[in-house]
């Protein structure tokens, strides 16, 4: 099923281009309808539950929750993602490096619990901000090149502290129709991915076809949410 874009491969620096040059039709400019309508079930009755967004753009979410009182941790490849973020959210911010990753930049919002690092995403880890009570990826593993998934998995699962309710978007269509980005990601391999150390529970099944995705040429877009945590030691 997977097997049209099994090896596809996106740089780093693709990514940077498609935001300096604007090319960032997966970003939506108002909170997602998955996590709205599932967050109930991602907090689970606690208050002030530290949040984990990988590549996370200049997700409206994020302020979205930090106005709900709960902290952000995001990664993110683009410098210009980052700064929008604040910036079109009116938040103040600093700028300062991370020791421990060269090149790497952190943001801080002053006055929000949310803090954003320009690296790559696969040099991040719990040694630099602990582990999280909840992750929200909604563009990412269906980002990342296909080949990397377990290396992913592998991360993801990681950062997540013993009580971690991780809300998971995923997408099915035809490969043979549309290379991706956002790449297809079978059921049967978040499973795989994750089932070996966490439960999976299949959340939301919907149709997620607009107009936009018409233009891809693909006959259908199924948009599936999953709640993924850790299996009691």
């Amino acid at each position: 099923m997977l097997a049209p874009q099994a090896n596809r491969v996106m740089a780093v620096g693709e990514w940077e281009e498609r935001w300096d040059d604007g090319r960032t039709g997966f970003h939506q400019p108002q909170v997602h309808k998955m996590l709205e309508l599932n967050i109930d079930k991602v907090l689970a009755g606690r208050p002030g539950v530290r949040f984990f967004f990988p590549l996370c753009g200049k997700a409206v979410d994020m302020k979205w929750l930090a106005d709900r009182g709960h902290s952000v941790v995001g990664v993110e490849i683009s410098e210009k993602a980052i700064k929008q973020f604040f910036e079109e959210n009116n938040l103040a911010y600093s700028e300062e490096p991370v020791p421990s990753i060269p090149g790497a930049k952190v943001y801080k919002s002053s006055e929000k619990n949310i803090c954003l690092y320009q690296c790559d995403l696969y040099k991040f880890s719990s040694s630099i901000e602990g582990q999280f009570g909840a992750i929200w990826d909604r563009g990412s593993l269906v980002a990342i090149n296909p080949r990397d998934r377990e290396k992913y998995a592998a991360l993801l699962t990681s950062l997540m502290a013993q009580d971690c309710r991780y809300l998971l978007d995923t997408l099915l269509y035809n490969p043979d129709l549309y290379p991706g980005p956002p790449f297809l990601v079978p059921d049967e391999q978040v499973h795989s991915l994750f089932g070996p150390s966490c439960d999976v529970e299949l959340l939301q099944s919907v149709d997620a076809m607009t107009e936009r995705h018409r233009s891809w040429n693909i006959d259908y877009l199924t948009e599936n949410v999953f709640l993924v945590t850790l299996k009691k030691v």
